[in-house]
Order: structure tokens, then sequence, then C-alpha cells
């Protein structure tokens, strides 16, 4: 009877231990990606997060151009082939690009000149691919006529990022943490702020204050707008001409960053390259 179960158990053993991996049922190679998450270096201030006066810095400037040409260099480490830019189609990256590599544009401080269009010119790529998108909420307002409707009017009521419940207050704190000057270097503060810990709770402030709206609209109004748009960046970033080969820089504002690292991480199209592991 003993020799019996003996057998037994080593059959379920060695059944489990056969057992494969998730990962081994992938095991196609996979294109890698680096997702520069950045704060806009012009400061539009169009996010929820709006920037004192005196906490901007300018890249332009002597000591923090040389910090750019720092993270530029540490960015090259990745030798991307392709390079993708939160920006619409029609900001005509590729004329611009173009332009840059003739001398214009030098002087704009926005990170798609001064991270993206560098990068490309430096490493000789010719292309940007424009990623941004429009979200659901934003079609069914604009292009089928549902702007003004009582249901949208009400599911967007006082969601307008100004919530002061203790959370937000700390959120608050965390991200005026963050700024440039807190920091010896631009490159030390892309480290800290595409860390995944860093990410992991950028995520979470969108699940905090106007989330909490009513019973269901402010999740309604995360599917609809934040979130939507962001999975409609994923999917135009796998639009983009891509094998096993190619290198796919990310650039983008780090609120976009933060669910796209989710994103990646789970799909088995892609290898998410972490920003602080570039050797």
């Amino acid at each position: 009877m003993k020799t019996l179960l003996y057998t037994v158990l080593i059959c379920l053993s060695a059944l489990v231990s056969a057992q494969k991996k998730p990962s081994e049922y992938f095991p196609d190679p996979k294109t890698k990606v680096l997702v520069v998450g950045s704060f806009h270096f012009d400061y539009p201030n169009l996010d929820a997060h709006k920037t004192e006066k005196g906490d901007q810095i300018d890249v332009l400037s002597p000591k923090t151009s040389k910090e750019v040409t720092e993270l530029i260099n540490y960015i090259k480490k990745f030798n991307p082939t392709k390079i993708a830019i939160e920006a619409w189609p029609n900001w005509n990256a590729n004329q611009k690009l173009k332009e840059y590599k003739e001398g214009k544009h030098t002087k704009q401080r926005d990170e798609r000149y001064q991270i993206a269009m560098r990068t490309a010119k430096e490493l000789n790529l010719n292309e940007l691919y424009s990623i941004d998108a429009n979200s659901i909420l934003d079609d069914l307002r604009e292009k089928f006529g549902k702007k003004d409707s009582l249901y949208f009017q009400n599911i967007s009521a006082d969601y307008d990022f100004l919530s002061d419940d203790t959370i937000s207050k700390q959120y608050n704190a965390f991200f005026k943490s963050s700024e440039p000057k807190n920091f010896k270097s631009l490159l030390d503060l892309f480290k800290f702020m595409n860390s995944k810990e860093y990410h992991q709770y950028e995520y979470g402030a969108y699940l905090t204050g106007d989330f909490k709206l009513r019973e269901h609209d402010g999740a309604d109004m995360l599917a609809l707008y934040w979130y939507n748009r962001n999975l409609r960046m994923f999917r135009n970033i796998q639009n983009i001409p891509h094998n096993s080969e190619d290198r796919i820089l990310v650039i983008v504002g780090n609120g976009h960053a933060s669910v796209l690292r989710q994103l990646f991480t789970s799909s088995p199209e892609f290898d998410y390259i972490e920003f602080d592991s570039l050797k």
C-alpha cells in the first residue's frame, strides 16, 4: 500500500513539474520596447498636475542643456530602430524632423524636439511615428453629436481633477516632489519617474479622487476618456511595422507611460525594457 501511494505521489509530482510556465507558451522572439515617460519640457500645463512657474526649468539653459545631452546619450544605449511620439498625425512630425535635421527647431523646448528628434538625428533615423489618439468619449461627443446630451452632462459633472480628499493631497505632494529641481540631473529624474514603483503609484492616481464620483460615473469617465485613449495609443504602436529585430522607443508624457507599462508587460508581442537597465 505504501509502495502504491509512493508511486502515485511520484507520478503527481512529475505531472506538476511537467506543467509549463505561462511564458513558455509564447516563445516567439519579441519586439523590444523602451517607454520613456517625460514631463513636458515646454510646460503647456494642460495636465491635471500643473507646475508652478518657480518649479519650472529651462532645458535650453547651459546647465540643463548638458543634462539633456547626458539623457540623450543614455537613451541611445537602447539603440532604437523606430521612435514613437505623443503627437497627432497633423502635427507633421516627419516634416518637422526633416527641418530639424536641416538645423531648424533646435531652440524648441518641447521634448519631441529635444529628445525624439535629436535621438533620431544622431542615430540617422528618418521617421517618427505619431501615436496620439482621441478617446471614445471624444468620438461620442464630437463625431456622433452627443456632446450636449443629458447623459454626458451628468456623467462628467464635477470630473475636474480638483479633489481635496486625503489621498489626493498625498498625490499633490508626491508629484511636487518629482519636479526636476529636486534631482541632481535630468537622467536621475527620468530613472526615478520611469521606475516600476513610480508608475505603480502614478497609475493609482487615476483610481482615487474623481474616480469615486457617485456610484460609477468616475469609473466610467476613466474608462471612456483616459484609459481608452491609452488603449488606442497602444494600438497605434502595434500598427507600427515591426519584427523581432526592431527596438521601439516610445516617448510620451509620464501619465501615459504608467498605463503603457501595464499594456506592454502584459502583451506577448513585446519585451518591455526597464529604463534604468540600459548599460
